[in-house]
């Protein structure tokens, strides 16, 4: 498995501290992220999932702690929307150039609304995926949220 992504390349090109961390990925897991956090032997608070969604049909980048699920009223909300609904995968691997279950916000395709659960923002350090699955990137939470241009709102559920 190469350590090297898009991702990694974007944070690089950005000037972010992060290491990566890879682990054995469990297709067949129930919830892939809680399954990340697992393996990396961290809380699910820390390890952070990354999903796509849609507000009133604008495609959305969505960054939540891996055991909860994200409200489509705060979503919506965030950015001034009237509704949100999540991203089918094909169309979530179209708009990312990354396979389902290894996408992550950073090095898409193109620059994407961002937003990250603001409680993810009281860690010292965080996981998010590399752009690969079975690899995970570990960084402060702020950096991502600049690098990203992320807004900090409430998502959960």
């Amino acid at each position: 498995m190469s350590k090297r992504t898009r991702a990694t390349d974007a944070l690089e090109n950005a000037g972010v501290a992060f290491s990566v961390h890879a682990y054995d990925y469990d297709p067949d897991a129930a919830r892939v992220g809680l399954q990340a956090a697992e393996a990396l032997g961290e809380t699910p608070d820390r390890v952070l999932k990354t999903l796509m969604a849609t507000i009133d049909g604008k495609p959305a980048c969505v960054i939540v702690p891996s055991d909860s699920e994200v409200s489509m009223k705060k979503l919506a909300k965030a950015f001034d929307g009237k509704s949100a609904q999540m991203m089918k995968p094909a169309d979530a691997e179209r708009a990312t150039g990354y396979k389902v279950g290894g996408i992550s916000p950073f090095g898409q395709r193109r620059a994407i609304q961002t937003a990250i659960e603001e409680t993810a923002l009281a860690h010292d350090y965080v996981f998010i995926n590399a752009g690969q699955r079975g690899l995970q990137l570990k960084l402060n939470p702020r950096d991502a949220m600049q690098t990203l241009a992320a807004k900090a709102v409430a998502l959960m559920a």
